[in-house]
């Protein structure tokens, strides 16, 4: 009787622990995405690809997230191509989220695939076709990984001819909200981001933000429209182009000054509280120099400046509108003295440094910072 316990309680044993390991041995098998994967965000009728800007933004992709129902990664990958049937391929980048941007460069190195070039004196044309889609696929993407692939979207391409040749117009981003001097109106002068001077995919704005109460923050927008606006969801930076809908405003908790970067090539920011006590607040700020219609000072001449706007809402910005440029050295200055002069050596945005400003010839809306230097001009139109 003892031996047959001794054999049933080991027969029970062997079964559970077999079945244990059948439990352990559940496996999630992927599955296409019924909805499969497609473009987003809407596109240009032409993509004008000056040759002087190859780092600039040409567009940002922007695609749904697909499901394979597996706990599995899913890559997506932009690819491009001057083949309608993508015989011939570039990879244009992989990420885990649902949008990539692609540069002028890359599509120009696309467009000469396709047989378009810039010279007036060549039969080659400079308008053509190319053309993209994405790759959604679990795990490495090696062997047999599911894989979906969009729709392929045909962008028309212009390389502008090399007399018509000139610099890609630069993003803007202005300020709106009701912790910004503008509130709640997208045309109403509003304070713009101070773009890196290198780094085009980099604004900076350290200044008054009026936060606190039932205020319900800022975003940022590229136009005097509503669309495309920037703004955060879940915390993180994004665009009502990427999000499909409007996102969430920044918020400011006190009523105080801040620092604030933004990078739109990475996606990300940077926010901080500063003290700006010891500051000084200037009476006047101008612009001198042989690029402004006003030259540079001289002692018969009390009051040669450009005298710039004060901003109201915060004493350390300042604006000028449709300030009229020739080629040319540029300085602003504080009180129309040379005590204390900020110059830089990028244009039309920057950073202030002791070399005269080179400006090129325009119209522009001039707006400078005397917090941290920053300056930028924004063309308006031609001289």
């Amino acid at each position: 009787m003892k031996k047959f316990s001794i054999l049933f309680l080991a027969f029970v044993a062997l079964l559970s622990f077999n079945a244990c390991t059948q439990d352990d041995d559940i496996v999630f098998v992927a599955q296409p995405d019924p909805e499969g994967i497609q473009f987003s965000n809407s596109f240009q009728n032409t993509y004008v690809l000056p040759a002087g800007n190859p780092d600039n933004l040409a567009e940002r992709f922007v695609w749904n997230e697909v499901d394979f129902e597996a706990p599995t990664t899913i890559t997506y990958e932009l690819q491009g191509s001057a083949d309608e049937a993508f015989g011939d391929l570039m990879v244009i980048g992989s990420t885990d989220n649902n949008n990539l941007g692609v540069t002028i460069g890359q599509m120009r190195e696309l467009a000469e695939d396709a047989g378009l070039d810039n010279d007036p004196e060549t039969e080659a044309p400079n308008t053509g076709m190319v053309y993209f889609k994405v790759r959604a696929f679990a795990g490495d993407g090696e062997g047999n990984a599911l894989e979906e692939f969009s729709e392929t979207i045909a962008l028309n391409v212009e390389l502008p001819e090399a007399e018509e040749e000139g610099e890609a117009p630069k993003m803007e981003l202005f300020l709106v909200g009701d912790a910004t001097e503008a509130g709640w109106e997208p045309d109403n002068n509003n304070t713009p981001l101070f773009r890196d001077g290198e780094n085009e995919s980099v604004y900076y704005f350290e200044g008054r933000f009026a936060g606190g109460g039932d205020t319900e923050g800022f975003k940022f927008l590229q136009t005097t429209e509503w669309q495309p606006q920037w703004g955060i969801s879940n915390g993180e930076l994004t665009n009502s182009e990427i999000l499909g809908d409007d996102p969430d405003a920044f918020p400011v908790e006190d009523d105080a000054y801040y620092s604030l970067m933004v990078n739109v090539d990475e996606m990300t920011y940077t926010w901080e509280e500063i003290d700006e006590s010891s500051a000084t607040v200037y009476e006047t700020v101008g612009l001198v120099g042989e690029g402004t219609s006003v030259g540079w000072p001289t002692e018969d001449n009390e009051t040669p400046d450009i005298v710039m706007n004060q901003s109201e809402f915060n004493p350390h910005i300042w604006y000028a509108e449709d300030i009229v440029l020739s080629d040319g050295p540029i300085k602003f200055r504080a009180d129309l003295a040379w005590d204390v002069s900020w110059g830089g050596t990028t244009f039309p945005s920057g950073e202030a440094a002791g070399d005269d400003i080179q400006a090129t010839a325009g119209t522009y809306d001039v707006w400078f910072n005397t917090l941290d230097g920053r300056y930028i001009f924004i063309p308006q139109g031609e001289e």
